[in-house]
């Protein structure tokens, strides 16, 4: 799995690629929502678009990064969310836990409001 990052308008975008399968690619996306916490960036967008596939690992890392930011007083939300991996947020329920977008720029949108 790959991370891009880029900042707008404080808010940081992390586009992800590749597939969200545990190991070390994967805790390296919570220490980097950790740093971006002590550069003093509490909203993330997590672009979903390039992940092909995510195991319960891969939703454990993202729930951690919500709750992270949450406990920082900052806010994740998702967007470009795959088809594969919005039915497996419906079928754990977790659709009801994460805000989605459909793209990056109304994720954006919403943690500038």
């Amino acid at each position: 799995m790959k991370i891009k990052e880029k900042v707008e308008n404080h808010v940081a975008i992390l586009t992800l690629s590749g597939k969200m399968m545990g190991g070390p690619e994967t805790t390296a996306l919570h220490d980097h929502i950790r740093g971006l916490i002590q550069d003093g960036i509490k909203r993330v967008v997590i672009d979903l678009g390039g992940v092909k596939w995510i195991n319960s690992t891969g939703m454990g890392i993202l729930m951690a990064c919500m709750t992270t930011l949450k406990n920082a007083g900052g806010k994740l939300v998702l967007a470009r969310v795959s088809e594969k991996v919005n039915s497996l947020l419906m079928i754990t329920q977790l659709i009801k836990v994460f805000e989605t977008y459909e793209t990056v720029d109304r994720a954006v949108a919403a943690l500038t409001d």
